[in-house]
C-alpha cells in the first residue's frame, strides 16, 4: 500500500493514492458511520438514472451528497434548494476525485419526524373509522354544471385552477369560497368554507349549481400542509354531498383529506383537469356523436327507400299481377271445360252401358216371363173343365149356379142343370142313391 521514504529512516511512508484514499474511507467507516446530519440543501438534481446529488450545508460548512435511484424512490416529497432536511448515510471517498461524500439512505424534512407519527397516528384512527373505504367514494360527474372551489385568494393554486379551467372549460361557472389554507386557524376556516359549498350544493332545483367541489393548494412542508391533516376536516370532507377531489401540494405530498376525498389529485392543476372536461375533447365527442347519428340516420334512409322500391315496384305495374290472374283463370277455366268434357264423355259411356245391359236384361225377362206364361198356360189347360167334359163327364149345377158336389144337396125334386161338352141339360131329381 505504500513504500518506506527515499529520505531514510523515520521518514513518512509515501501512499499509492487509491490506497490513502481507501484507508481514509476506511477510518471514516469505522469512526463515523452511520451519521445522521441536518443542514440545507444546495446544487439539488436528479439524473436521468433517477440518481440524486446535492449537497448539504449549514452556516459553517458544506458536504457533497449522492442519493442513489433505489433510496431516492422512497422519497415522500420533491427536494428542492434552500429545503432544511435531516439524511441519515455512509460518509465515504470518492476515489476518481478524492472528493468526501455522503451516500444518503433517508432523506426526510427536518422536524418531519414528529409530524410523520402525527399523521400516521390519525390516518390509522381514521383508516378504522372507514372514513377512506373505498366503496364510499363516487365517480366525478361527466359533465359539471358548476364548480365549487375552497382555496385561499393569495394562493398560487388559484391561479393555476383557474387557468386550467379557462383553458379546458371557460363555460364552466365557478364557485370561489375562500378559506386559510396555512396556519393554527386554516383548518377551522377550510371547515366553514367547505359547508357554505355544501349548502350550494344543496339548494332545492332541478340544476343545483355545484355538483363538483375541488379542495386545493399549492405544495409546502409537511408543517405547511398540516392543515389538511385535521380531523375535524377529514370528517367535514366525507360530509360533502357531491363528489369532493382533493388537489393539496405536489405529487409526492399525501394529507389526510387526499384519502377521504372521493378523488385524490397529485396538484391543483390536476385536480381542475380531472373535474372539467377539454372542450376541445367534447368538441370532439359531440362530433363523433353527430357523424354516428348521421351514419344511422342515412342508413336508416336507405332501408326506407329500397322498402318504398318494392312497394313501388309492386304498385306500378297493375296490369302484370292482373294478367297473371286471367291468365290463372284461363288455365283453371280450360281445366274446367276439360274436366266436364270427360265427365260427359264418361257418362255417356256409362248410359251406353246401361241401356245396352237394359235391352239384354228385358228380353232376358221378357223371354223367362213367357216360357212361364205358356207353361202356366199349360197347367191351366189342363185344369179347364171342358177338357173334362168332353171326356164324358157333366157339370151339376143348381138354377142360381151353385155347384153341386154331394147328393145330399141334391134332394128329390132338386131341378139341375147338366153342362156338357157340346150344351147344357136342365134334370130334376127324382131319387138321390149314396154309393
Amino acid at each position: 500500500m505504500y513504500q518506506a521514504s527515499l529520505n531514510g529512516p523515520g521518514a513518512a511512508p509515501v501512499w499509492a493514492v487509491g490506497a490513502l484514499c481507501q484507508a481514509i474511507a476506511d477510518s471514516l467507516q469505522a469512526r463515523f458511520n452511520p451519521v445522521q446530519v441536518r443542514g440545507e440543501i444546495a446544487g439539488f438534481s436528479r439524473a436521468p438514472s433517477g440518481h440524486c446529488y446535492f449537497s448539504i450545508k449549514d452556516a459553517t460548512g458544506q458536504l457533497r451528497c449522492a442519493m442513489f435511484r433505489r433510496a431516492a424512490q422512497n422519497l415522500d416529497f420533491s427536494p428542492r434548494d434552500g429545503d432544511l432536511v435531516e439524511l441519515q448515510g455512509q460518509l465515504g471517498v470518492y476515489e476518481q476525485r478524492g472528493d468526501l461524500q455522503l451516500i444518503v439512505e433517508k432523506l426526510q424534512r427536518a422536524g418531519q419526524g414528529s409530524w410523520m407519527e402525527q399523521f400516521l397516528r390519525l390516518k390509522e384512527r381514521l383508516q378504522a373509522q372507514g372514513l377512506f373505504a373505498a366503496e364510499r367514494k363516487r365517480p366525478l360527474p361527466a359533465m359539471p354544471r358548476g364548480i365549487g372551489l375552497v382555496t385561499s385568494l393569495g394562493a398560487a393554486a388559484l391561479h393555476d385552477v383557474v387557468t386550467a379551467l379557462q383553458r379546458r372549460a371557460p363555460y364552466l361557472p365557478v364557485v370561489l369560497v375562500p378559506a386559510l389554507v396555512q396556519g393554527e386557524q386554516a383548518p377551522a376556516s377550510l371547515v366553514a368554507a367547505l359547508h357554505q359549498v355544501y349548502a350550494l350544493a344543496q339548494q332545492p332545483g332541478p340544476h343545483p349549481p355545484v355538483d363538483a367541489i375541488l379542495l386545493v393548494r399549492g405544495g409546502g412542508s409537511m408543517e405547511d400542509l398540516w392543515a389538511f391533516n385535521d380531523e375535524t376536516l377529514a370528517h367535514t370532507i366525507v360530509q360533502s354531498p357531491v363528489p369532493l377531489v382533493s388537489g393539496v401540494g405536489h405529487e409526492t405530498d399525501f394529507t389526510i383529506a387526499d384519502f377521504c376525498a372521493d378523488v385524490r389529485a397529485p396538484t391543483p392543476t390536476a385536480a381542475a383537469e380531472l373535474v372539467a372536461p377539454a372542450r376541445a375533447d367534447c368538441l370532439l365527442q359531440l362530433q363523433a356523436w353527430a357523424e354516428r347519428i348521421e351514419r344511422l340516420l342515412q342508413q336508416r334512409l336507405q332501408n326506407q327507400q329500397q322498402w318504398l322500391d318494392k312497394l313501388a315496384l309492386r304498385l306500378g305495374q297493375p296490369g302484370k299481377a292482373l294478367q297473371t290472374q286471367r291468365l290463372l283463370c284461363q288455365r283453371q277455366g280450360q281445366q274446367m271445360a276439360q274436366a266436364v268434357q270427360l265427365k260427359l264423355k264418361q257418362s255417356a259411356l256409362t248410359q251406353q252401358a246401361l241401356e245396352a245391359n237394359f235391352h239384354k236384361n228385358f228380353q232376358r225377362q221378357l223371354q223367362q216371363r213367357r216360357q212361364a206364361l205358356a207353361l202356366l198356360t199349360q197347367r191351366l189347360e189342363l185344369l179347364n173343365p171342358e177338357h173334362v167334359l168332353q171326356r164324358g163327364f157333366a157339370w151339376l149345377t143348381t138354377p142360381q149356379g151353385q155347384v153341386v158336389s154331394s147328393v145330399g144337396s141334391a134332394p128329390v125334386g132338386t131341378a139341375l142343370q147338366a153342362q156338357l161338352a157340346d150344351g147344357r141339360l136342365d134334370l130334376t131329381v127324382v131319387q138321390p142313391r149314396l154309393l
